[in-house]
């Protein structure tokens, strides 16, 4: 484990040295907004991502590198997390090695440790729970199914997404024969304790009428995400965890549905399986199994540190290591701004593969998605502070700023306090809960909205421009608009609402 506690701390100074290459992420701006106005819930996600945000914004500042450091040290935790279960599992100093440095070195945790996303701390809360399952097991200890609901709690306050590992872990539980399990009253207690730490959301969601829920029903009827058959689905997999860690961790999954040396821990492998199955029937996004394969990794090497055991080749081992570590590195600057842009450009045009798109949108864009949206943030604000400037000072004011989504409004609230700005406005997620803020709506300046509809709205509109960025995945137009049509602005904002 020292060796894996090294490994952990190299891989939090990689991404300490790298999270500040690029810019800001369009999401991170929403995390950001919310951090700015703390409670028990929002449109699109639970609260701890914001409460984390907040706290660090207060003690390490708002640098990118600050920012990021919370992602960045729940990646490393993963690692640290694997290599216990990797031991759990019978494996010994090989094997313990290998699974956290797999993880290490996948890109989709690569990609975790760079970005402040809820995405980044899903894979420490789900191993944290896979790992309380095991120590259960091995002590046979029913107490630790505590703890397993205590972590799961706090996982479902980060992202909903831990309800399906839940429910994943429940049918492993009654496929197998750890059920025995189940007649304890801590596995309950475990549930109780899950259900208290989630119950202040869970009020938000039922006063608030289940925003979450009618997210997720207008993201589906909008046809915004891209759904991958079966085959593309599965062959993603493999490219998020890295197609060269692909035969390590199916061997895991092999291991614990079949193998008797993993027979306690077979509702692991059940458990894999009802995500998988939920998230393929659903249409999720390909990266909503990521955060289960860090077992799956720990299996897969201790099954092979056996078989190169029984072989006796022992030079397996050091080659092994240098192909994940010479795999990685080609692979890490899809996931790692290690490059200068144009560099990534030229790099990613010699890939074998397309660099795999979640949304439609992001089809016609040159970099993916995690990059192209960090940025044009700075130049948009820059222009919406010009224009408000140009805005007599005694309207000044009253003019308030209607940005399309939450990455407008949130870029606008983060760079505008240096233009001196006011909050942004918008009916996006959770800024449509925070309302108009006072406007009346006789001025505005408005984002990437068209000028027929405008025209509908307001008696005076004049198109002053657009911000751009030649990396940018979207430009961004602004509208100067002036005598609303509509009355006033608290009385057309339900109209307004965005949740999609």
């Amino acid at each position: 484990m020292g060796l894996v506690l090294k490994i952990a701390a190299l891989k939090l100074i990689f991404h300490c040295i790298f999270n500040n290459r690029y810019d800001y992420f369009r999401d991170e701006f929403d995390y950001l907004a919310c951090g700015d106005h703390l409670a028990w819930g929002y449109v699109d996600h639970p609260p701890l991502v914001p409460f984390i945000v907040h706290v660090t914004r207060l003690i390490l500042g708002d640098g990118l590198r600050a920012i990021r450091f919370p992602a960045a040290l729940a990646a490393s935790a993963v690692v640290v997390l694997t290599g216990l279960i990797a031991r759990e599992m019978g494996g010994r100093r090989f094997a313990v090695m290998l699974a956290a440095l797999g993880v290490a070195a996948a890109p989709i945790y690569l990609s975790d440790g760079s970005l402040l996303t809820t995405n980044a701390f899903e894979p420490v809360l789900w191993m944290g729970c896979v790992y309380c399952a095991m120590l259960a097991v091995n002590r046979n200890d029913a107490r630790y199914w505590l703890w397993f609901g205590v972590v799961a709690g706090i996982g479902l306050e980060e992202k909903y997404s831990m309800g399906v590992f839940g429910a994943g872990m429940a049918v492993g539980l009654l496929a197998t024969r750890q059920r025995r399990f189940l007649t304890s009253r801590w596995i309950w207690m475990g549930a109780g304790a899950a259900l208290l730490i989630f119950l202040p959301n869970l009020v938000w969601n039922v006063e608030n009428h289940w925003p979450f829920a009618e997210l997720m029903r207008n993201i589906r009827s909008d046809g915004r995400d891209v759904q991958l058959p079966f085959v593309a689905f599965l062959a993603q997999q493999a490219l998020l965890v890295h197609p060269l860690l692909a035969p390590l961790w199916i061997a895991g999954l092999a291991a614990l549905l079949c193998s008797r040396r993993f027979a306690g821990f077979r509702m692991l492998g059940w458990c894999y399986l009802a995500v998988f199955a939920f998230f393929e029937v659903t249409k999720g996004k390909n990266y909503y199994l990521a955060p289960i394969y860090p077992m799956l990794l720990a299996a897969g090497a201790v099954v092979l540190e056996s078989g190169i055991a029984r072989t006796r080749r022992a030079w397996l081992k050091p080659a092994v290591v240098t192909v994940v570590l010479a795999s990685a590195a080609c692979l890490a600057p899809i996931v790692v701004p290690v490059l200068p842009v144009d560099g990534y450009l030229a790099y990613q045009k010699k890939l074998p593969f397309a660099v795999p798109r979640m949304e439609r949108r992001h089809l016609g864009s040159d970099l993916p998605q995690h990059y192209a949206d960090q940025f044009g943030w700075r130049e948009m604000t820059a222009a919406v502070a010009a224009i408000r400037q140009e805005i007599p000072a005694g309207e000044r004011p009253a003019c308030g700023i209607f940005a399309n989504d939450y990455g407008e409004a949130g870029a606008l609230d983060f760079f505008g306090r240096g233009y001196g700005l006011p909050p942004a406005l918008s009916g996006h997620q959770s800024y449509f809960l925070w309302g108009p803020r006072g406007y009346t709506g006789n001025c505005m300046i408005v984002l990437n909205s068209s000028r027929e509809r405008l025209e509908g709205l307001f008696d005076q509109v004049e198109y002053r421009g657009k911000s751009a960025n030649p990396y940018a995945l979207e430009q961004h137009w602004i509208f100067l608009c002036r005598g609303a049509k509509f009355g006033s602005l608290a009385a057309v904002w339900p109209a307004l609402k965005k949740w999609r």
